[in-house]
Order: structure tokens, then C-alpha cells, then sequence
């Protein structure tokens, strides 16, 4: 059976520490204001909010990336055939392809998606190149997303974002069910967002409570 790669978050363990998102984005050199890899703060849309009604608050986080689906609705919509799916799941854009019409950034459901508006060369800062030099420079206006660090998978590394202070993140093959990721989620009660719609995404979520 093919591999299909696949990431676990234990929201148990996140602290928010927004570390996901910082080596993300310094690993693929993502321009200013562009972030792939987001920490959400349940209790609203500004960063560590908590939720409740004084004095019973809680504080809770969701990171979310692409979900890279078994069912990607980006790939179904894209004109040109620059998001595609790898065998082993993992969902990518072909940047040389895309045309920037922005179609898989509306079909996405999960809002992860971002529109490059200025090259990354143009932004970076300092004037050298950060992050992985098999990561390729983008060009302007195209589609971007996390890609599970493919680059790093590709040689048997696991994505950047994974060695997590809490160590809330896991990284393996979801159809060997002796790997960590699968134990995981059979184990602790793993779940998908929005898994009505179908999209079968390949992040799954350890509940906070458990």
C-alpha cells in the first residue's frame, strides 16, 4: 500500500507559542504578511483570547495549515492543473503553472490558502535568502500553502514545523497502522476538521479534553 503522509496536533499540548508558524515561515521563506502555517486563538479572531465569561475563562488554540485532503477541492477547481495531488497525499501547487486566478483559495474550506501580491525575492529580509534553498523563490501572483515541507519529506526529513517546544505536532504515514501518527489517533480519539464535507484531510486533531 502507498504511503499517504499525515500529521497529528494534540491540542492538549499546544500552548500557542506560535513556533509552527515562525519556523514555517522562516523555512519557506514566505513574504512579509503571508503566513502558511497560523495559530487560531479559539475564544475569537485576535491572538491569545480566551473564552468563557469572567472569572471562568479558558484559553485553547487550533494551528491550522492545509489540510492536504484525500479529496482536495483546490485540484478539482484549478484550471490549469497546478494544484495537484502526490500519491503519497501530499496536495502542492506548481508555482511555474499557476496563473494566480485564485479558484482553489475560494474552494478551499479551510481558509489556508494565501495569494502571493509581491515576489518573495522582494521581500525578503535581509537582503540574503533564509530558509531552505530547495524551497523556490515564488513569483508574483500565485497561490501558496503549506506543502508538509516537501522538500524535507522528500529526503526522508520531517517537516520543519514538527520538532514543537510542547511537542504537540506528529508526522508519519496514516496507512501504516503501526506508525505513530495512526496509533495516535486510534489511541486518543483523533479527528478532522469539517469532516462532514468530505475532503478526508490528512491533519488530524487530539481533543483538548480527554
Amino acid at each position: 500500500m502507498a504511503k499517504r503522509y499525515g500529521m497529528v496536533i494534540d491540542l492538549k499540548r499546544c500552548v500557542g507559542c506560535q513556533t509552527c508558524a515562525l519556523v514555517c515561515k522562516l523555512e519557506n521563506h514566505q513574504p512579509l504578511g503571508l503566513w502558511w502555517n497560523r495559530v487560531l486563538t479559539i475564544g475569537g479572531p485576535e491572538i491569545d483570547t480566551p473564552f468563557g465569561t469572567y472569572p471562568d475563562l479558558q484559553m485553547s488554540f487550533l494551528p491550522i495549515a492545509c489540510q492536504h485532503c484525500e479529496d482536495p477541492p483546490c485540484v478539482e477547481v484549478c484550471p490549469v492543473g497546478a494544484a495537484y495531488k502526490r500519491e503519497d497525499g501530499l496536495v502542492l501547487i506548481n508555482w511555474e503553472t499557476c496563473i494566480g486566478c485564485r479558484y482553489c483559495i475560494v474552494a478551499c474550506p479551510y481558509g489556508v490558502r494565501v495569494y502571493n501580491w509581491r515576489s518573495t525575492k522582494e521581500q525578503e529580509i535581509p537582503d540574503f535568502q533564509v530558509g531552505a534553498p530547495e524551497v523556490p523563490a515564488r513569483p508574483l501572483g500565485v497561490g501558496e500553502k503549506c506543502t508538509f515541507c516537501v522538500h524535507r519529506v522528500d529526503k526522508g526529513l520531517q517537516p520543519a514545523c514538527i520538532p514543537c517546544p510542547s511537542r504537540a505536532r506528529f508526522f508519519g504515514d496514516l496507512n501504516d497502522p503501526n506508525s505513530e501518527v495512526s496509533k495516535l489517533i486510534k489511541e486518543k480519539g483523533g479527528y478532522q476538521l469539517k469532516s462532514e464535507l468530505g475532503t478526508n484531510p490528512s491533519v488530524f486533531y487530539l481533543p483538548a479534553k480527554r
